[in-house]
């Protein structure tokens, strides 16, 4: 347990997130998303979270230990093809985590992964947060693409949606 970092999250105003993460840059965001997926057969999910339950604080709990019981809670892992990825963003910690389901992380490196929330932090640190989460979501529809190309064989595999293209505020 650090203090100082249960101060910061217990201190942060509700409207954090939605200041940097404002209706349309959600809105620009969601499109993105849902461009990205008409490329490939994989779901991705975009969360922004400004300060932390005071439960998980007081247990230590870190920003990857977040973000995976976020995946689990909207049901990244729930797709057809294990190709579920959440894009988790912790703007008190200032970090962001990708949590990918089973599918693809049989696929793609956790450095991959890293190297695309990494530079994600570098651009929020730059207040650039429209054009950070823009990138990331490009990035991964890439690798999803390359990974999880959409079937040839199901001609309605581009209307499939399992999960909500929208982001989601905590």
């Amino acid at each position: 347990m650090q203090p100082t970092r249960i101060l910061k999250h217990l201190l942060a105003p509700h409207w954090l997130a939605r200041r940097a993460f404002s209706p349309a840059t959600l809105q620009v965001i969601e499109a993105a998303v849902t461009a990205a997926e008409l490329r490939h057969a994989g779901e991705l999910r975009f969360v922004v979270e400004a300060g932390l339950p005071l439960g998980d604080l007081w247990r230590d709990v870190t920003t990857r230990e977040r973000a995976v019981e976020v995946f689990s809670r909207l049901r990244v892992w729930d797709t057809q093809h294990n190709s579920g990825v959440l894009i988790y963003v912790q703007l008190i910690d200032r970090r962001v985590e990708i949590v990918a389901d089973r599918g693809i992380n049989a696929k793609v490196g956790q450095a991959e992964w890293d190297a695309i929330c990494r530079d994600m932090e570098t651009a929020f640190r730059d207040k650039a947060y429209l054009r950070g989460a823009q990138t990331a979501v490009e990035r991964i529809g890439d690798l999803l693409a390359v990974h999880f190309p959409m079937s040839s064989s199901d001609p309605n595999a581009a209307t499939v949606n399992e999960l909500p293209d929208r982001p989601v505020l905590l």
